[in-house]
């Protein structure tokens, strides 16, 4: 099954999020989800409860996360962090369209990629 993804509260651009559904990408936002003002954890646990991977520009916070989410026993639907600086707009939109072409879901579980 293709990666849907729950776009955080810090990375979630207008433009990208049009950009990424100008392609048909399966996403939703914490805004639209009335999540706005959570913590970093229970977005995590949002985004898994709906079969979600959650996008974030949090690295620090997220890689910690997923780090005590893994010894604890928890899962999580997948993690995609992206350095705030480091891309465009549209070269995070390639970035993200490739990853979903390239893995599954299941391929995201409990795992964390970097962008």
């Amino acid at each position: 099954m293709p990666i849907r993804l729950y776009i955080d509260e810090d990375a979630m651009a207008r433009a990208f999020v049009s950009g990424l559904r100008a392609r048909n990408i399966d996403l939703k936002t914490v805004f639209e989800e009335g999540m706005l003002g959570q913590s970093d954890e229970a977005q995590l646990d949002y985004a898994t409860q709906q079969g979600r991977v959650i996008y974030t520009f949090n690295v620090g916070h997220f890689c910690q996360l997923h780090t005590e989410f893994i010894a604890q026993g928890k899962n999580h639907a997948g993690i995609i962090v992206v350095y705030r600086q480091r891309y465009s707009i549209g070269e995070q939109i390639r970035r993200v369209i490739n990853l979903i072409q390239t893995r599954s879901d299941e391929e995201m579980k409990n795992n964390i990629q970097f962008l």
